[in-house]
């Protein structure tokens, strides 16, 4: 029998006769599985937390992060591959390093979430780039 998708899965930009796009829902319940991440705006801060899940007594424990420092005023919590999560940081902190070294001063946050929203949608919407 065939898989889920019956070939529709096989790209981002491939929709089904009834208008899915399999790929984007895989990446979706990657992430409703994954646990939760919340975020509370304080006045001095943000608190982050996560939901840690411990998958397997072979994984050794504090190597699975799911909330990261980017710069000194940055930080994420990622909810879905830890995997995809670290190449999410890794760019976020090469655009830090490259709009300090550009402008002399720290990235604005607003900025960094734009450009790391667009590497994000590049990655889902282009398998080129993969």
């Amino acid at each position: 029998m065939a898989g889920v998708g019956s070939g529709y899965d096989l790209s981002v930009s491939t929709f089904s006769p009834d208008g899915r796009v399999f790929q984007v829902e895989y990446a979706t319940k990657a992430v409703d599985n994954s646990g939760t991440c919340v975020a509370i705006v304080c006045k001095d801060g943000v608190v982050m937390g996560v939901e840690k899940f411990l998958v397997s007594k072979m994984l050794v424990a504090g190597t699975n992060k799911r909330i990261y420092a980017v710069d000194k005023h940055v930080g994420i919590a990622v909810a879905g591959l830890v995997a995809d999560a670290r190449q999410i940081v890794e760019r976020a902190r090469s655009e830090c390093s490259s709009y300090k070294s550009t402008y002399g001063e720290p990235i604005p946050p607003r900025v960094l979430a734009e450009r790391v929203a667009m590497f994000v949608h590049a990655y889902t919407q282009y398998w080129s780039v993969r």
